[in-house]
C-alpha cells in the first residue's frame, strides 16, 4: 500500500474552494496546522503555484511520510514538529509575520487509525499508547495506572461524554489491583462486562471511553483552545481559516471563539457602531457544514466531520 492510497483527505475540494480567495497571489503563506501524510498539502501545492506552505504536526511519523510526499514542491515547503498550539513560535522561528490562509483538519489522522500498534482502536488489539507524538511521555496505559477513580470518571464525563462514566472508572480501578492495563483488549473487556445488555445495542461501550482517553493523552481540547486563538491573530486581514471538526466537543470550542471574534462588541444600545467595536471575523458559511452525500460514500472518514470557516476583516489594534 503506497502512502497515498492510506489517506483520503476530507473535504478537499470545499477547503480549497473556501481558502482560494487567499491564496490565489504569488506569495501567500498557507500553514496545515494538522498536515497528516500531506493529502491536503500536496493538492494545495499543486493548485496553487505561488503559496509558501507551512506543515505542522505532532507525530514524527506523519511528518517523514508527508516529507516524502512533499518533497517536489522543494524549498516552497516548511514542514514542522510541534503542536499546533506553538504556531506563533513555528512562524517566528520561519521569520514568517502573517499568514494567508490556516487549515486544520482535527482529531485522530488515517496513519493512527490505521497502525494498529498505535492503540487508538477499541477494534482492534493493541498496547495501550494513543500518543499521536510517541516522544511525549503520557500514555493511556499510564493513566489507566494511576488517575484516580475520580480523575478517571471526570475525563469519561468531560471528553467522552459517557453517561456509564462512574461505573466504568470503579471497575477499572478494582481490575488494574489484580493486574495492570497494558493491551487495548483488556480494557474494551471491563467496558462490555460492566455495560447492561441494552446499552450495548446502542453501539460499541468502549467507543466514548477511548476517545476520552485519546483526547486526555494528547491533550487535545486544551491544545484546540490556545490553537484557534493563535491561527486568528496571525491571520492577515483577508486572510481565511477553515476548521474540520469530528465530534461535538472540538466543535463546540471552534464555534464558541468564531461566534465570538465574529461579532460587535459595540455596547448595547450604541446609535452607531464604531469601527473598533466592529467584528474581527466574517463567518463564511452558516453553522457547521456537513459533508455532502457523495463525499461520505467517496469517504467514509467524511461522515462526522462539521466545517466552519472565517476570512478576516479587520486587525484589532
Amino acid at each position: 500500500m503506497s502512502d497515498n492510497d492510506i489517506h483520503t483527505p476530507v473535504n478537499l475540494e470545499r477547503s480549497i474552494e473556501l481558502l482560494s480567495p487567499a491564496l490565489e497571489r504569488d506569495g501567500a503563506v498557507l500553514v496545515d496546522a494538522t498536515l497528516g501524510m500531506g493529502g491536503h498539502a500536496e493538492a494545495f501545492l499543486t493548485r496553487f503555484p505561488g503559496i509558501t506552505f507551512v506543515g505542522i504536526d505532532r507525530d514524527t511519523d506523519a511528518l517523514a511520510i508527508a516529507g516524502k510526499r512533499l518533497a517536489p514542491f522543494g524549498d516552497r515547503v516548511h514542514l514542522v514538529h510541534a503542536v499546533y498550539d506553538e504556531i506563533p513560535d513555528a512562524l517566528d522561528a520561519l521569520g514568517i509575520p502573517e499568514v494567508s490562509a490556516y487549515l486544520f483538519d482535527l482529531g485522530v489522522s488515517s496513519l493512527q487509525l490505521d497502525e494498529v500498534d498505535r492503540g487508538f482502536s477499541y477494534s482492534k488489539d493493541a498496547p495501550l499508547d494513543m500518543r499521536m507524538d510517541a516522544t511525549s511521555p503520557l500514555t493511556a496505559e499510564r493513566i489507566l495506572a494511576e488517575y484516580s477513580e475520580f480523575e478517571l470518571r471526570r475525563i469519561f464525563y468531560d471528553y467522552g461524554e459517557e453517561k456509564l462514566a462512574p461505573r466504568y472508572a470503579s471497575k477499572i480501578v478494582q481490575r488494574r489491583e489484580i493486574e495492570p492495563f497494558v493491551r487495548s483488549s483488556q480494557l474494551v473487556e471491563v467496558i462490555i462486562a460492566a455495560t447492561p445488555a441494552a446499552v450495548q445495542r446502542a453501539g460499541h461501550p468502549a467507543k466514548r471511553v477511548f476517545q476520552a482517553l485519546r483526547i486526555e493523552v494528547n491533550q487535545e481540547l486544551a491544545v484546540l483552545e490556545r490553537a484557534i486563538p493563535a491561527a486568528i491573530d496571525t491571520l492577515e486581514v483577508g486572510g481565511r481559516i477553515v476548521v474540520l471538526s469530528y465530534q461535538s466537543l472540538e466543535d463546540r470550542i471552534v464555534k464558541r471563539i468564531l461566534a465570538a471574534r465574529s461579532a460587535s462588541t459595540a455596547p448595547a444600545g450604541l446609535p452607531v457602531e464604531l469601527p473598533e467595536h466592529r467584528p474581527e471575523l466574517k463567518l463564511l458559511v452558516r453553522g457547521a457544514e456537513l459533508a455532502s452525500e457523495a463525499e461520505k460514500a467517496a469517504n467514509p472518514r467524511a461522515t462526522p466531520v462539521r466545517l466552519r470557516a472565517a476570512e478576516r476583516l479587520r486587525r484589532i489594534t
